[in-house]
């Protein structure tokens, strides 16, 4: 049933530039922030509704004007909620049928007439992504969303792939390797893009719905056999439930699924890979507080881990140095709180202290108290037009948890850790800002990194001046000039790839930079520049070897070979 169901998928063109052709662009790129009433009109100009307004009624029509375009029917039910009939999801998915559908507990089915209703159990959603091992082109089933139920999200809801599942698929190092933990699997995205570069991926959840549906997308992406068994494909099956899709400790095709929170499940295990993200959402717990919002808008799996504060992200990046193998990396999305009068460089850092591991964290994003409050209410469902009291209450609970510990905003960001080889001792602890646009999938270029700095570590500055370095072929030179000035006030070296970091330079590292092409050794050039310049050697390879150590280190220049 699962082969015939992706099959049908493929055959029917139900992908993201699939749905793209079929509404295009405006309306597909409104569709992802969640705004229907584009995609109906597309379909609705394009005369492939099914007889509905633009106004995405529920009127049912087989007739003529019914859509012979499968894409049409499975957008109309899986992305935008809407009904269609028997008849429509039959031709969508000839090989599977409305019936088949039903008993994979995708479809709820009103009767067994070529006219019924039928409406969507689950969200089915195409999903495209490049990570650093390649483009990959899946479907994945999750619940249905906001846009689909018009109200809140259920507590135990499993979410799609949404923005921060991609952006860690886009920045998880894929060096192959044989065993990866995915911690918080949820509906299997981080797993699925694991299993192509990993002999064996455990996935662990504390939902047992999220496992069922991680199961089912891991069946349906990545054929092994017995799949459709895996998947639970059996005729008795409805809608999604804890064992619709397998026992919660079986296995799906080299991915193993696992009950339980946080590190629990694989504890005395060692990984060479855990990718994780997390609970991470910092919501009120605690007093008056912790209760006004479990009142107002109760609790999500998803992204409430039931600690305080950012105490959870804390306690994870301590701990899972116990499950990583020697040489082993961790890389996990969190928040933390920027307290006053505290940097949070020294907060978070403290927590790579205490994990004993390399640490290198990257703050993406910073959100005052009130933008923080706003987004993770509003992520839920709850809206200020349609529950006032609920969204008011849960609001001031927000702002009152934050002021009790004297946050000024919360980060968002990157943390990737490793375990040193052999019982060395960490060498990596590097904390940063980086609000800017970067180029993805950043996975290839933070393993890079990563090589860098242990190839920089393993040499003194004699070495290094003995080394032979070229630029990297996305480096650039900017140079910025005063109208009619001879020389340069600014000279910056510019990244393309990776974070896009741009560095001002010296005349002297400007002109290091631009003659190393891996015919002369480090010292070597610092020479030739020092007597160009006429400056002593000794003075210049000073000033140049620690910049010359940060451009290895970030990707600008790279040892010849």
């Amino acid at each position: 049933m699962v082969a015939r169901l992706r099959a049908d998928l493929d055959v029917a063109g139900y992908t993201v530039d699939g749905v793209r052709d079929l509404l295009g662009d405006v309306a597909s790129a409104a569709l992802e922030r969640e705004q229907s009433a584009p995609a109906r009109r597309a379909l609705t100009v394009r005369g492939v509704d099914g007889g509905r307004g633009v106004d995405g009624g529920r009127d049912i029509d087989t007739g003529s004007g019914a859509s012979r375009d499968p894409r049409a029917a499975l957008t109309r039910l899986f992305l935008l909620g809407d009904e269609v009939s028997r008849a429509d999801l039959d031709r969508a998915l000839p090989g599977v049928g409305a019936d088949g559908a039903r008993r994979l507990g995708l479809v709820r089915v009103a009767g067994s007439a070529p006219g019924d209703a039928v409406a969507a159990a689950v969200e089915l959603h195409p999903y495209a992504a490049e990570d650093a091992g390649g483009q990959v082109a899946w479907w994945l089933a999750s619940d249905l969303g906001e846009l689909a139920t018009g109200g809140r999200l259920a507590a135990d809801h499993v979410l799609g792939a949404g923005g921060a599942s991609t952006t860690l698929a886009q920045v998880t190092v894929r060096t192959p390797v044989g065993r990866v933990l995915d911690l918080g699997t949820g509906c299997g995205i981080q797993a699925l893009h694991a299993a192509r570069h990993a002999r064996h991926v455990v996935g662990t959840d504390i939902s047992r719905r999220a496992l069922d549906f991680a199961r089912f997308n891991v069946a349906l992406n990545m054929p092994f056999p017995g799949a459709d068994h895996a998947a639970g494909a059996d005729p008795g099956d409805g809608i999604p439930t804890n064992r619709m899709l397998g026992g919660a400790g079986s296995g799906a095709g080299g991915v193993e699924l696992r009950h339980g929170s946080m590190l629990e499940p694989v504890a005395g295990e060692q990984f060479d890979l855990v990718v994780s993200n997390p609970p991470f959402v910092i919501t009120p717990r605690a007093g008056a507080a912790g209760r006004a919002v479990t009142e107002a808008i109760g609790d999500y799996e998803y992204r409430d881990g039931g600690r305080a504060g950012d105490d959870l992200v804390r306690d994870l990046i301590i701990g899972v140095g116990g499950v990583l193998a020697p040489g082993g990396v961790a890389q996990l999305l969190g928040n933390w709180e920027h307290r006053r009068g505290e940097p949070w460089t020294e907060r978070v850092g403290a927590w790579l202290d205490d994990a004993g591991l390399d640490g290198w964290v990257i703050q993406r994003e910073l959100l005052d108290p009130a933008e923080y409050a706003e987004t993770w209410i509003r992520d839920g469902g709850t809206t200020p037009d349609r529950e006032p009291a609920a969204w008011a209450a849960a609001y001031g609970a927000w702002l009152d948890d934050f002021a009790a510990r004297d946050v000024e905003g919360v980060g968002f960001g990157i943390v990737t850790l490793r375990r040193p080889a052999d019982g060395a001792r960490p060498t990596l602890r590097r904390l940063e800002e980086h609000a800017g646009s970067v180029r993805q999938p950043l996975g290839a270029h933070l393993a890079a990194s990563l090589a860098a700095h242990d190839w920089l570590a393993a040499r003194d500055d004699d070495a290094l001046a003995a080394a032979h370095l070229v630029v990297a072929p996305d480096v650039t030179e900017e140079r910025h000039l005063t109208p009619g000035a001879a020389d340069p006030n600014v000279i910056v070296v510019r990244q393309g790839d990776g974070l896009g970091r741009g560095v001002h330079a010296s005349t002297g590292l400007a002109a290091f930079v631009g003659v190393c092409d891996g015919e002369l050794a480090v010292g070597q050039i610092v020479g030739a520049i020092a007597a160009l310049f006429d400056v002593p050697a000794e003075d210049l390879r000073a000033e140049l070897l620690p910049a010359v150590r940060g451009l290895v280190r970030d990707g600008f220049l790279r040892p010849r070979d």
